[in-house]
């Protein structure tokens, strides 16, 4: 038997088949889809996204039994009612937003880093929605998914949110697990805005194929007005390039609002008939995913992972509570949800992997080989270099940041001196965040190096410096593996209860805010309530009173169910339901 693994990364989209004990059978790699745009903004086409699913997909012959899907948080789609994207997925690093950040009220901007463990800017996806909010998106009546659920849900899984990354958009309290309420009411959205709530790792649907032999586009034309909400438009078009949606379009009240994007994709793949059938699940945020390819991580150890960012992870066994994350936040460092039900993660961060790339590029390298030259150059320095210290500075690391600002005070800044430079700042930067950790956790003893860039023996002498007891993973894709072993523990629960599943719509909001019965990830036949944690982390504070959650839910919020329904739920089948291809327009 063989699974897949697939990673919506920043750089790349990869596919990794394994059979059931981890053993690489094919690997495949696209870049990632992005437009670029004026002053950094940077954008992804739900068409474009999908092709390149769809690419990587057929590459591989291999009978696929099961497939995770991992990937980039805060980046994510809008859908309508019928599942379509009707936005541009915006990139994590993409500036806009930060207008939007800045005017969410005194309430929600006083308390957002307490509720959400994030740092409040353009990076979270509630700023982002702001944003298309004011560039008239009607948010109302569209539901969001974060790109690895979009993705599943093409492939045939139910619409539904991931727990470790629905943590990264702003929308959720960490303490409770729920939507927060007074970010939903700032964005002008309820409860529906968010489709329900699974844990990685278990069934999320079937892999549906193309067996009626229908290639009709689902692209461009006149679009459904999004769920029937008022304003929603009938008409859409979307300016590539521009700052807002443009063209007068009559609403669905008879009124006249503002048109926006009917991203030219249709929300299906066809599935290659050796996949056909196949179980899908999400396995959560891609650093995350990564950490957890080779077991669960003791609580005392650093997983790094150094893609585009360069992520520490510490796993923590409850949430550190308000007042810590607040402290936290102010290195911007994470509390948030992780992969495995009832475990949360500390996620500090730095653009170390962004910069070396641009240093690399300055320098006009643009392949492996350049790279392995320029290794070896960095290695034949000490590691503070040849140059008088103050000859080269380097800023830019710092998660916030992103750009790399070089200042050459002398001679003798060659690339090899410029790139050690960058190894140093970055270096400057994880020894902050390493103390801020250590202010709220007893120290770690031990730490894992992953990620592309683990492959240079200049970046591992660096981190040797700033990491105890440091090792290094010999794995390229640790995401794309971390996700084939969430599909293979999936594969396995499900052979153990001979699931059939049957018929289902993939895009229904017919079912719970949480779903507790579906088959489980890493063993556990149930999910404790997030606030019903055995652990004490090493301080633990209390939020204030919430006093805009509502006393009781709205009339289109929905029961909770027994397992057991959940269970029939996630067996339900997505091959009666008809998957066009995306075509371009």
């Amino acid at each position: 038997m063989a699974v897949a693994g697939i990673d919506l990364g920043s750089t790349g989209i990869k596919l990794l088949v394994t059979d059931l004990d981890g053993v690489e059978l094919a690997a495949e790699q696209v870049p990632t889809p992005w437009r670029p745009g004026p002053g950094g903004t940077t954008e992804l086409d739900a068409t474009d996204l999908l092709f390149c699913v769809q690419e990587l997909l057929t590459r591989t012959t291999e009978k696929i039994e099961a497939i995770a899907i991992a990937g980039m948080g805060e980046t994510g789609m809008l859908i309508d009612a019928t599942g379509r994207a009707v936005t541009p997925g915006y990139a994590w690093f993409d500036p806009r937003g930060a207008e939007q950040a800045a005017a969410f009220p005194p309430g929600v901007r006083s308390e957002f880093t307490g509720r959400t463990g994030l740092p409040l800017g353009a990076q979270v996806s509630a700023a982002k929605l702001a944003y298309l909010r004011d560039q008239g998106v009607q948010l109302s009546g569209l539901r969001w998914l974060n790109l690895p659920e979009f993705v599943a849900m093409a492939l045939g899984a139910r619409a539904a949110v991931e727990h470790s990354l629905i943590s990264r958009t702003g929308l959720i309290d960490q303490d409770t697990g729920r939507q927060w309420p007074a970010m939903l009411h700032a964005l002008g959205v309820d409860e529906t805005f968010l489709p329900p709530l699974l844990d990685a790792g278990t069934l999320w649907g079937l892999a549906a194929s193309d067996a009626t032999g229908d290639t009709t586009s689902a692209v461009g034309g006149t679009a459904e007005a999004a769920g029937g909400a008022t304003g929603a438009v009938s008409a859409r078009s979307w300016t590539r390039g521009a700052e807002s949606w443009t063209g007068g379009a009559e609403s669905a009240e008879g009124g006249t609002g503002k048109a926006i994007a009917a991203s030219d994709a249709a929300s299906r793949i066809a599935v290659p008939a050796n996949m056909a059938g196949a179980l899908i699940t999400v396995a959560g945020h891609d650093h995350l995913v990564a950490a957890e390819a080779g077991g669960g991580l003791p609580p005392d150890h650093y997983h790094v992972s150094m893609g585009t960012a360069e992520v520490l992870l510490r796993v923590i066994d409850a949430p550190l509570g308000f007042e810590a994350r607040g402290r936290l936040a102010d290195h911007l460092i994470n509390e948030v949800r992780h992969v495995v039900p009832g475990k949360h993660v500390l996620v500090a961060g730095v653009k170390s992997g962004l910069l070396l790339r641009r240093a690399l590029q300055t320098a006009g390298i643009t392949d492996r080989a350049g790279r392995d030259v320029l290794d070896t150059g960095v290695m034949a320095l000490p590691f503070e270099g040849a140059v008088p210290v103050g000859a080269i500075e380097v800023s830019g690391a710092r998660n916030d940041d992103g750009v790399l600002k070089l200042t050459v005070r002398g001679d003798g800044a060659t690339p090899a001196e410029v790139f050690g430079a960058v190894l140093r700042h970055s270096n400057d930067e994880i020894a902050e965040l390493i103390r801020a950790m250590d202010r709220e956790l007893p120290p770690a003893i031990s730490a894992t190096l992953t990620g592309g860039w683990a492959g240079m023996a200049a970046v591992r002498r660096a981190r040797s410096r700033v990491l105890p007891a440091l090792s290094v993973s010999g794995r390229e894709q640790e995401t794309a593996y971390g996700a084939t072993r969430a599909a293979a523990r999936l594969l396995r629960a499900a052979s153990a209860t001979s699931a059939t599943p049957a018929d289902h719509d993939p895009t229904s909001s017919d079912h719970p805010t949480t779903d507790r019965g579906a088959i489980p990830a890493h063993g556990d036949t149930t999910r404790d309530e997030p606030t019903n944690h055995t652990a004490t982390p090493a301080r633990r504070d209390t939020a204030p009173d919430e006093t805009t959650t509502p006393k009781k839910r709205s009339a289109t919020a929905h029961r909770d169910i027994t397992p057991a329904e959940a269970t029939t739920l996630a067996r339900q089948s997505a091959a009666a339901h008809r998957h066009t291809r995306p075509t371009r327009a």
